[in-house]
Formats: structure tokens, C-alpha cells, sequence
């Protein structure tokens, strides 16, 4: 690249970084700061046509190929992707050699201009046209709002990782974000967590969940890459999978380039003595305060503490969001409601007051809270060599060497319990998170059972907000061309996973642009899914 196109290597450098686990499906490359956007479709052609959810300004087919008997089911998939006036350019072939072509271009919409390569209007080889089609188009082909809503204000309720992503995501996009939290700061709920793994779920039938998180912690690590200070907020140290009980998992989707693996597991063969499991090459710890900060701190987004929104109010072509005393908080065009188990709360106490939500009970899904604790301790100096070199995960999981402001700590948990029953005593949920470390790491077990026992352990613990299925609710909470209220929440334990994805899936809905997922996967996630 660098001999070929110099002035290319730095791009080529940067995408490069981003280059793996290209499996099958869609893959969101967030450029320049995420003023660039890329998706990359891996697959069947007409499949991942069919796929798509958006309205092209331009579309190309460049490819060399000649026309085939699927060539009128391809223009029929590209058709759906068109609106009226979509440029058409069809590269590779020679149209005196397809006398039907142009035929079947008209069959399915398109009108195409003539060849005419002397005037510099079109070379041999070049098919140029538009999308214009001689019938009336159906205001519901495509079966989700067309139009991109204008860039104006949003107010965003929450101000954790689900709602600062969104902020992020739509300031990018030129909006006016206000972001409301009940706290004094940004991320004191459960997006306060000292520090998470971002690694992705893998199953062996390759479920919604596995895909979904795949490709949300790409998108995740350019995030962190772009905001996050190397070695003080985030790391991309790797985490190995232990295979604690159960069926052992496929490998790892993204091995380490020149690793050795074993035959039976893919683990590198240097960290055989920790058991079998699956290394995650890609796999990092982040700081979610320090992210959920960095997004904050861009141009266009203000955050407004001690802002617990009691109630939303329709006046005109505005929304009001109010304290429990009715004083108007803030005013904005459109609002976000991502501020965990309080945002469904909030829309449950609203339908009966509002006629925007009288739906929101039927087709919500269900949450609830569960509450966990994290135990953690400074290292003494030097670290001891019983822990591991980088994270494990499994029971639990053990981040070994996490930089805070006192020194190096690590991190053990997290305990799980349904916020229904009666809550633990931080000394069970201590017990809890050893009996965890016991089934991850038993040497490393052994050598801290004394402090254990001893309860002299820190920890951190809050309550997630985990919806029946375990995937997050995200998009809009009506139906209409021009939604006003939008749903982002029900993060559950994978929020470093999955916020970012969110983000960007609700702020392309938004503006009508192409999806960062397959249709068929977004539609698992959709907030008024039940």
C-alpha cells in the first residue's frame, strides 16, 4: 500500500487495526472520530441486500459479473434499498452484449441514461440511470420510518453508558444533546463499575446474543482507542474464557495472529497452566466512568446533574421534562429515556398520562434488577506471580492489575441477585465472589484466602437493569413517521458490550441511515419488541 498509493497508508494503517473477525454478517467501522462510517457486509450478495434498512442516495455495482438468472431478484433487493432519484451506476458491463439488461433495469424501476462515452458522459462499460419508477411507491415497502427526523434538540435521561453513548452518537450527527442525571455526576449507577471486560459472548449455534456482542466490542474498542488513555483507562490485554463446568465453546473468533493453539481448546499454549478455556485476543478492560466522561466531554453536549425527571409533558412540538414539583427541567424536540430500570419506571408511570404511550405496558419487555458486588484489593508492590498476566473470565471474573490512583488493584466479582429477593450482607456477597475465584483460578483462590477471610476486601456493588430475554430495548416508543420518544436501556451485565452498538443503531434510525446490523438481528432489540 505504502509502495502503490502512499498517501493511502495512513488510512490503510488505521482500517487495518480494525481488520478481524470478519465472519459472516455486518461490521461497523467507526472512522476519524466516527465522522466517517463504514459497514462492511460479509456474505451473500442478494442476502445482505435484503438485509439492509435504508434509502441510498447512490448505489454502485462495480464488481465485474454478467448477467445471470439472479440478476432480476438482485435488482429487486437493490430497488428496496432506493427512493426515487437514487443514482444508479452499474460497472463491468457492456451493454451492446445484454440487450435485455435495460429491460429489466425498467422492470424493476430503474431508467437507464444512454451510453454516450465521446461526450465523457458514461465510458463503455458503464451503466448510469436512476431510480424513477412509472408507479406510485408504497409509503410502507420498506416498513420503518423513511424520513430522517430534523437535527434539533435531544434530551437524554441517564447519564451511564447507555445515555452518554447516545449523546455521543447524536452530537456526532450535529444535534443539541442535554443529558439529565439525578446524581451530581456522570456514571454513579451501575455504569460507576471500577472497571469491565469487553469480550464477546460465544455460543456454539452462534445466537443473537453472540452475534450481537461481536459487534458491538468492535465498535467498543475503536471507542476506547479514539477517547481512552492507554494503560491508565483501558487496556487491550486480552481475557482468556475459562471453561468452568458445562460443554467447552468453540473457539474464539479472533485468535491471536502467530499464537500456537492447542488441538482440543484456543488457548496459547503459555497459558495452558491456568486450564482450558478460549482467549479472546481482542479482549480488554475499561474503565466505563472514564468512557462515559470522554463522550460527555464533546461539542454539543451539555450535562445538566441533580436532574431527577419525574414526569414528560407534550406541549406543541415540544417535550417538557419535569421534576417531581412540576418545575420544567428542560425542553428538547425529542427525548431519550436511558436511565436503566428508572427509564421503564418512568414510561409504566407515563402511559396512564399520556396518550404517546398508552402501548408502552403491552409491548415493553420485562425487566428487573440484579444486584451485584465487586471485591477488590491493592496489590502489594511487587505484584505477587500467583495472578494471571492478564483477565480471566468464567465464574466470575479476575482483572489482575488495574492502575486507580493509590497504585495497582485488582478486581473480583461480580455476585448476582434478583433485586426481588432480600439483599445479601456484603459478607455473603464477599463469600460468594471466593467460591467464584475457587472455580476460575484455584491456585490464586489459595493464596487469597486470607484476605477473604479475613474482611478486609474493598468493593463496589450496584443493580443492573436486565430485561427478560437479555438484550437490550432500543428505538422508538411509537410507531409513527417522525418518532419524538426513544427507548435505550436494559443494558444488563454487558454494557461495555452493547452500548455503543445501541448508540448508533437508535442514532441511525434517526437520520434514516444504514443500520450497523442485519434487520432481521436489530429487530431483536427493538423496544417495543414484546
Amino acid at each position: 500500500m505504502e509502495q502503490s498509493s502512499p498517501q493511502l497508508a495512513e488510512l490503510a494503517q488505521t482500517l487495518g487495526q480494525q481488520w478481524f473477525g470478519l465472519l459472516p454478517g455486518f461490521h461497523r467501522f467507526l472512522l476519524d472520530h466516527g465522522q466517517v462510517v463504514l459497514t462492511l457486509c460479509v456474505g451473500n450478495t442478494m442476502g445482505l441486500l435484503q438485509a439492509q434498512q435504508f434509502q441510498a442516495d447512490a448505489v454502485e455495482l462495480s464488481a465485474p459479473f454478467t448477467p445471470t438468472a439472479e440478476m432480476p431478484w438482485l435488482l429487486k433487493a437493490l430497488a428496496r434499498c432506493c427512493r426515487r432519484g437514487t443514482a444508479l451506476r452499474l460497472h463491468g458491463l457492456q451493454p451492446a452484449n445484454h440487450p435485455a439488461l435495460r429491460g429489466t433495469l425498467v422492470q424493476f424501476g430503474f431508467r437507464a441514461a444512454p451510453n454516450d462515452s465521446a461526450s465523457g458522459h458514461a465510458a463503455p462499460d458503464w451503466v448510469h440511470g436512476q431510480f424513477d419508477p412509472p408507479w406510485a411507491l408504497k409509503n410502507t415497502r420498506q416498513g420503518f420510518a423513511t424520513s430522517a427526523l430534523p437535527i434539533e434538540r435531544c434530551a437524554v435521561i441517564g447519564a451511564g453508558l447507555a445515555g452518554a453513548s447516545v449523546a455521543a452518537a447524536l452530537a456526532r450527527r450535529g444535534w443539541q444533546v442535554r443529558v439529565l442525571d439525578q446524581a451530581g455526576a456522570p456514571a454513579t449507577g451501575a455504569s460507576g463499575l471500577p472497571v469491565g471486560l469487553v469480550v464477546p459472548h460465544v455460543s456454539s449455534d452462534d445466537c443473537v446474543l453472540s452475534r450481537l456482542s461481536r459487534a458491538g466490542v468492535r465498535m467498543m474498542l475503536q471507542n476506547a482507542r479514539d477517547l481512552l488513555t492507554l494503560g491508565k483507562d483501558w487496556a487491550p490485554s486480552g481475557v482468556l474464557e475459562r471453561q468452568v463446568g458445562g460443554t467447552p465453546k468453540p473457539p474464539a473468533v479472533w485468535p491471536q495472529a502467530g499464537t500456537q493453539w492447542t488441538d482440543k481448546f484456543s488457548v496459547p499454549k503459555a497459558h495452558q497452566q491456568l486450564g482450558a478455556g478460549l482467549w479472546h485476543h481482542q479482549g480488554a478492560w475499561i474503565k466505563p466512568a472514564s468512557l462515559v466522561n470522554a463522550w460527555l466531554d464533546q461539542p454539543g453536549i451539555t450535562f445538566q446533574p441533580h436532574a431527577k425527571v419525574a414526569n414528560v409533558r407534550r406541549n406543541g412540538a415540544d417535550w417538557e421534562l419535569l421534576d417531581a414539583l412540576g418545575n420544567v427541567l428542560c425542553v428538547a424536540e425529542r427525548v431519550v429515556f436511558a436511565n436503566a430500570s428508572g427509564a421503564f419506571d418512568l414510561l409504566y408511570k407515563l402511559q396512564h398520562s399520556s396518550k404517546y404511550l398508552q402501548w408502552v405496558d403491552a409491548h415493553l419487555p420485562t425487566t428487573h434488577g440484579m444486584r451485584g458486588m465487586l471485591s477488590w484489593q491493592m496489590h502489594p508492590s511487587p505484584i505477587d506471580a500467583s495472578f494471571p498476566a492478564f483477565p480471566v473470565n468464567g465464574a466470575g471474573s479476575m482483572v489482575p492489575g488495574v492502575p486507580i490512583a493509590d497504585g495497582l488493584a485488582w478486581f473480583m466479582g461480580s455476585s448476582y441477585q434478583p433485586d426481588s429477593q432480600a439483599e445479601r450482607s456484603d459478607l455473603d456477597n464477599q463469600a460468594i465472589n471466593f467460591e467464584h475465584l475457587q472455580k476460575l483460578l484455584p491456585h490464586l483462590a489459595q493464596h487469597l484466602a486470607a484476605e477473604f477471610s479475613a474482611n478486609t476486601l474493598h468493593h463496589w456493588k450496584n443493580t443492573r437493569c436486565v430485561t427478560k430475554d437479555r438484550l437490550p430495548a432500543v428505538g422508538p416508543l411509537d410507531v409513527s413517521e417522525q418518532p419524538s420518544l426513544w427507548l435505550c436501556a436494559g443494558m444488563g451485565s454487558r454494557g461495555l458490550s452493547f452500548s455503543v452498538l445501541c448508540a448508533e443503531l437508535l442514532a441511525a434510525r434517526m437520520g434514516a441511515e444504514p443500520w450497523p446490523l442485519e434487520a432481521k438481528l436489530a429487530r431483536s432489540l427493538y423496544a417495543l419488541r414484546a
